[in-house]
């Protein structure tokens, strides 16, 4: 029977969570990667074909005579195999935010979008659905602990309930066609795009969905929206009082209900208040909520812990932009008396270049005078770039303001010079986005501590 949708780059974030709702609703899926025909990234295909999902090589043979749609990313040529293929057999071609748009606006969507914190607003909003018995689906950009505990890739999850949690991504504008029941606007800052384009693209997602919630705390996102409900610290209908915000996890109250949170900082704490008013729309009460973020697992590269060794914290996180850093470093900064030692790698030539001065911002202003940033070289992901930025800008730049910063061109270097720096007592942070390998690079550095 012609009905199979393949994915052509299924082993992607956004591909393989549209092919694990897919399969998990009964549909026949099968898929393709390059990766996977280089022997890379086999836990996530191994994942896959738990499911039941078929692999194919990236050649063709996987559009067959029992395909009836082939699924894209932007990343996929016109001279791909599978598209040459589909072409010639007539099969529909959709691109994956077509799809990832169609299940938004099939479900009873809460959609999460912002600058920043979209993974683990998105990741939070699950877990107190979950606690508040409504068995919830999740598509989503990071991987969450608690669906890896459970055998999945992490990113996504069909529940038996009507309610789907969607991490709204605006850097391809592709959100203004999401129809969501809930939007969840959190922040708004330069990052892939500039703010007025920004402005456009979140105020015209606002306007599809029926209801919205804002961050009254982000000065950006509640100007643009200033008659949508609010959270935050300091507004809304959730009064938070007894912050304790400490760098790996904090305690607080709502509306007199205590919360004790798995995670660190105030921007975590403004990530749970957007979990608690979506859920609060679906009769959530506060006191399920707190019980379901207590249990919050995190998500991949989202602040975890890599491990402890004489007195030296290693954490990894998926921080890449101004905001992100900044938020990081002050969460940091909450155990007192400890020195950051900061390993930053920019994603990519172009948004670099676009983030410059707002990079040099960030860690100047945020780097204690006793911390340290070590910058190895820009990820390059391949592909034809204008090469004429590099990490060197950014750690002569912050040298330049009075702080101690300095370039890496061999990252291979990283881990003995962290290993011959860092004392009892000090946190050394990973950061960065895109590449892949980072998690990796961490672990690397927590082995090689003295």
């Amino acid at each position: 029977m012609k009905n199979t949708i393949h994915f052509s780059g299924i082993g992607g974030v956004g591909m393989s969570a549209l092919a694990q709702v897919a399969a998990m609703e009964g549909r026949p899926v099968s898929g393709s990667d390059r990766d996977f025909d280089r022997g890379r990234n086999l836990e996530v295909r191994a994942a896959l074909e738990k499911l039941g999902i078929k692999i194919f090589p990236q050649d063709g043979s996987g559009v067959n005579d029992a395909t009836s749609e082939l699924a894209l990313s932007t990343a996929i040529e016109d001279t791909n195999p599978e598209v040459v293929q589909a072409k010639a057999r007539g099969v529909k071609i959709s691109h994956r935010s077509e799809i990832l748009a169609a299940y938004v606006n099939a479900f009873d969507a809460i959609a999460v979008a912002g600058t920043s914190g979209k993974s683990t607003a998105a990741a939070m909003t699950f877990a107190v659905l979950e606690a508040g018995g409504l068995e919830p689906s999740i598509i989503t950009g990071g991987a969450l602990g608690a669906l890896k505990e459970r055998g999945l890739i992490g990113n996504a999850y069909r529940g038996k309930g009507r309610v789907l949690v969607v991490e709204a991504d605006e850097s391809d504008g592709t959100i203004v066609r999401y129809k969501a029941r809930t939007g969840v606007l959190l922040n708004i800052s330069k990052d892939h795009k500039e703010v007025p384009e920004l402005n456009k693209i979140f105020g015209a997602f606002a306007g599809n969905c029926a209801r919205v919630i804002v961050n009254a705390d982000d000065p950006a996102a509640a100007g643009l929206l200033p008659a949508a409900e609010r959270f935050g610290l300091n507004a809304g209908n959730w009064k938070v009082t007894d912050i304790k915000a400490g760098p790996f996890s904090s305690e607080f109250k709502v509306n007199g209900v205590p919360f004790r949170l798995p995670a660190p900082g105030l921007y975590n704490i403004e990530n749970a208040l957007a979990a608690c008013a979506a859920g609060a729309a679906y009769g959530v009460k506060l006191e399920a909520a707190a019980a379901g973020l207590a249990g919050f697992r995190g998500v991949e590269r989202r602040f975890v812990l890599v491990g402890e060794k004489n007195g030296i914290t290693v954490i990894d996180d998926y921080a890449h932009n101004p905001a992100k850093i900044a938020a990081v470093l002050k969460a940091l900064h909450q155990a007192p008396g400890r020195r950051v030692l900061a390993v930053y790698q920019p994603h990519g030539f172009a948004p670099t270049r676009l983030l410059k001065a707002e990079l040099i911002e960030s860690f100047a202003a945020g780097l204690a005078p006793a911390d340290r940033l070590l910058m190895p070289e820009i990820y390059y992901a391949g592909g034809t770039v204008n090469k004429n930025i590099s990490s060197k800008d950014i750690s002569d730049a912050v040298a330049a303001r009075g702080k101690s910063a300095e370039f890496f061109p061999d990252r291979a270097a990283i881990p003995a010079a962290v290993a011959s720096m860092a004392r009892p007592g000090d946190i050394v942070a990973v950061l960065g986005a895109r590449d892949a390998t980072l998690a990796d690079f961490a672990r690397q550095i927590f082995s090689a501590l003295p």
